[in-house]
């Protein structure tokens, strides 16, 4: 943004007159520059972390390591569906008691941001509707359509009163700042037209009658009424600005990684290119960021939307799915975060001043009336790095960096150089042993008559679930004649079209073969040879959903199963297509309707021992097995190496869906500079997409837990194991340099000795300790965390140095200087210490198991 003009001051005046009213219940307002708290603009930066994906148990941590990192609010969507599971009847409990996960972040001293929606897309399941919402009569979803606004209007006002009632808006006292209503809608309104632009403003104007007396935002919505802010999503959000002059420059999902999906390769976004794009929002005025996600966590259950969307919602997040910090993703956003905070107060001054320094360099400088400056300086070369004057001062500037001088003279931070250590993560054995496994076939040769309805045709499959389940039976039957000539030569084929999103084909009780769509392709087809007899010959189809859809227009009309058509090829007669015969349904399975993944279940199911299961794995089968909880207090994961498809329990509480499908994807390197798209670093190319599945340790009882696995395609469950993650490496690398130090830094940041000798520190987990090192070198070391190699230049004591000051601590630094290290081991050469130390665990006698979540 340039400088004001006195109309755009005049602008400003009359809104505050205008909207006075609104922005005078309470102590948060905004104007052209920043969200205003008690009189003072802020820089603001937030962080996504979604109840439903964690535990109550684990909320507390990821809070505080949240607040560690540097962030001033944490983000929630609302999920409808979870509160709602069906119409009038809500759900406040466990992982869906919001009221708690607010006071929780009260309690942590942060601010909230409540996004309602109460559409999310998240991808979570049905963007977050309730499926019941669907079959409201005369229903059209996020449109100008009476039945879906009143539903709308009901939850928003119940969630706004709910808040309102344990008083957790700020003008209430409590830690919310800001809501949202509605979510990315703006292409959808372009889209409908008037219907969009008149549901848009509704929504907009229903969500300010509430009087929660905090400010309401709405993400991609260019034309965003006012007062409602509109703001930015995406993986950049330089060259947004508000449709307003007096509206502050907001960016509601600063995207930290990308999600998953089923067949598809990790994705990881580099960590200096997020700060370099949250660096450049911020030296064009933009004053809030929110990561999206700063925790990503689990699709517990049957949430994951999109579909085929995994279980694991990571995101490349700097706290992983596990509760751990990704290191150095958010060791080195933490830097950023407090760079940016020592120039808060010329940031919320003015606009910059913007100055060029070369083709592809900018400064970007703020003062403030006092006569204080801060300055932003950008090189947004992808290829060289750029030496610079600025202030009758030379600077170098690494490609696609960004420099911050909050004095407008020293650097504190550069988005390009990672001064933080890198841990790596490790999925390690533990004591829990599984006991003997059972099994269970699921009898599909005499399907429940009293669970089972007939039909003309095929019939759309949520339409006939509810969704339920994911799994609905399609069966009929064919009388195959004595002289069909197939019987003495080929077989004929059986096609199967559907809009899936997997089906599993059964000829006479014995699985013929299966099919899976994809994300970009739902409709796919089924062909396959197919054993008929003479006589009456049984037709079973399986749909199985892996998540509805979360996105599109008016998705809740896209149908989801076999719609056909269905036909057999090669028989005498020709095509016999079987699609508007008479079929039978039924949903789920016979497992889900006895029970069998509860603890609690009474079902007299005869369990088969695991010896007879290995001999003759069967598709469409339920093992269950019991363990004893590891002790200690890492993350659990389960380690589904060997199995297929299909669900997993664990004392009753869905782990989620499990597919050992095979990513595919280029995997071939990684370059932080340059503008980062979700195909740009991959990783896993030809690996499962998804091996580890998150068991929450608050899910476990010390003895006898039980593990219940649904197996659609055969897999042999003797080969899972109990995992936990660990860090089992920390890599840290640090540059000699002597900076110039002035007083203002050394009291931000601590004693002058530790900018004039600059240290490595490595820090492992809590309850570990240095065992080892695997890698130390003071001189010009060669590779990447986990593939370091000794250059042309290295100091011989470099070991023994290390591992005197660092073995066996759980923490350590040491300072870089020649002294150090004997002698300097090449003069005149710019050197850098670099170290990769063994994390293992501190070995104790009175070490305890610990029930946290």
């Amino acid at each position: 943004m340039g400088t004001h003009s006195v109309t755009g001051l005049l602008s400003v005046l009359c809104l505050a007159l205008f909207w006075g009213s609104q922005l005078s219940q309470g102590s948060v307002s905004y104007d052209w520059k920043a969200i205003v708290i008690n009189g003072q603009r802020r820089i603001l930066f937030s962080g996504s972390i979604h109840y439903p994906r964690s535990t109550p148990e684990m909320w507390e941590d990821l809070i505080q390591k949240a607040k560690d990192g540097g962030l001033d609010v944490i983000e929630t969507y609302v999920f409808w569906n979870v509160h709602e599971p069906s119409q009038g009847n809500y759900n406040f409990e466990g992982r869906y008691d919001l009221v708690r996960f607010i006071k929780t972040v009260q309690k942590a001293g942060l601010y909230a941001h409540v996004r309602i929606g109460p559409y999310v897309c998240a991808e979570w399941n049905f963007g977050g509707f309730p499926v019941w919402l669907k079959y409201v009569p005369g229903i059209s979803f996020r449109t100008d359509n009476e039945p879906f606004k009143r539903a709308m209007q009901g939850f928003t006002e119940k969630i706004v009163g709910l808040m309102k009632s344990h008083n957790l808006f700020e003008s209430q006292g409590g830690p919310i700042i800001l809501s949202q209503i509605e979510n990315e809608y703006g292409a959808q309104s372009k889209l409908l037209g008037a219907a969009g632009y008149n549901y848009m403003t509704w929504a907009a104007n229903m969500a300010i009658k509430t009087g929660t007396g905090v400010p309401w935002v709405m993400c991609k919505e260019d034309d965003a009424p006012d007062p409602v802010i509109n703001t930015c999503n995406g993986f950049y959000c330089d060259a947004f600005s508000p449709n307003k002059p007096y509206k502050p420059t907001m960016w509601t999902e600063a995207w930290s990684g990308w999600f998953n999906e089923f067949g598809g390769p990790t994705h990881q976004r580099p960590v200096q290119d997020l700060a370099f794009a949250v660096a450049r929002f911020i030296q064009k005025g933009g004053s809030f960021v929110n990561y999206y996600m700063y925790h990503g966590g689990t699709n517990f259950g049957r949430s994951a939307g999109g579909p085929f969307l995994t279980t694991s919602y990571d995101y490349d997040a700097p706290i992983d799915e596990y509760g751990l910090i990704r290191q150095p993703k958010y060791g080195h956003l933490k830097e950023l975060h407090r760079s940016i905070k020592m120039c808060e107060q010329a940031l919320v001054s003015a606009d910059p001043i913007v100055t060029s320094m070369g083709n592809f360099q900018q400064a970007h400088v703020f003062t403030t009336e006092s006569g204080g400056c801060a300055a932003f300086l950008s090189n947004y070369d992808t290829k060289s790095a750029a030496r610079v004057l600025f202030n009758n001062m030379h600077y170098n500037l690494p490609p696609w960096s960004i420099s911050i001088l909050p004095d407008c003279r020293n650097v504190v931070f550069n988005t390009a150089k990672v001064g933080v250590q890198t841990s790596q993560m490790q999925m390690l054995p533990t004591n829990a042993r599984m006991f003997s496994w059972e099994s269970y076939d699921e009898d599909i040769s005499s399907l429940d008559d009293s669970s089972t309805f007939n039909a003309e045709g095929l019939l759309e499959q949520i339409n006939v679930t509810r969704d339920a389940s994911d799994y609905l039976w399609y069966i009929t039957s064919v009388d195959i004649g004595s002289s069909e000539s197939f019987l003495r030569g080929e077989l004929p084929t059986l096609i199967v079209q559907s809009s899936g999103h997997a089906v599993h084909v059964f000829i006479n009780g014995q699985l013929s073969g299966s099919a899976f769509g994809t994300r970009e392709n739902r409709r796919f087809t089924y062909t396959g040879k197919v054993n008929l007899n003479a006589g009456k010959n049984k037709i079973a189809l399986l749909s199985v959903a892996v998540g509805l859809p979360n996105v599109g227009g008016h998705y809740e009309t896209w149908n989801t199963g076999i719609l056909g058509p269905v036909a057999l090829h090669g028989l005498d007669q020709g095509k016999w297509d079987l699609s508007w015969q008479k079929w039978t349904y039924q949903v789920g399975l016979r497992g889900e309707a006895m029970n069998l993944l509860s603890p609690t279940s009474t079902s007299s199911v005869e369990w088969m021992q695991a010896s007879l299961v290995a001999q003759r794995p069967q598709p469409l089968t339920w093992h269950k097995t019991y363990f004893d909880a590891p002790e200690g207090d890492e993350p659990l994961a389960l380690d589904m190496e060997g199995m297929g498809k299909g669900q997993i329990w664990i004392n009753g509480q869905s782990i989620g869906r499990y597919w050992t499908a095979y990513a595919k994807g280029d995997c071939n390197g990684c370059s932080y500079a340059g503008t980062f798209r979700p195909p740009k670093c991959q990783l896993g190319c030809g690996q499962p997409t998804q091996r580890w599945y998150h068991v929450p340790r608050s899910w476990l009882k010390p003895t006898q837990n039980l593990l219940v696995i649904f197996e659609e395609l055969g897999g042999n469950p003797s080969g899972i194991s109990l995992v936990k993650r660990s860090v089992s490496s920390v890599c840290a690398e640090v540059s000699e340099y002597h900076p110039t130090i002035k007083n203002w830094q050394i009291e931000s940041y601590g004693k002058p000795e530790e900018f004039h000798s600059p240290k490595v520190h490595l820090r492992c987990s809590p309850g570990q300790s240095i065992s080892s090192i695997k890698f130390a070198s003071f001189g010009t070391p060669l590779g990447t965390c986990g593939s370091y190699q000794q250059g042309p230049c290295h100091a011989s004591t470099s070991y023994a140095t290390i591992e005197e000051k660092c073995i066996g601590k759980q923490r350590c630094a040491v300072t870089i200087s020649n002294t150090n290290f004997g002698q300097d081991p090449c003069p005149n050469v710019l050197k850098r210490l670099t170290v990769e130390a063994v994390c293992a665990p501190t070995v104790s006698t009175t070490a305890q198991p610990n029930w946290r979540g």
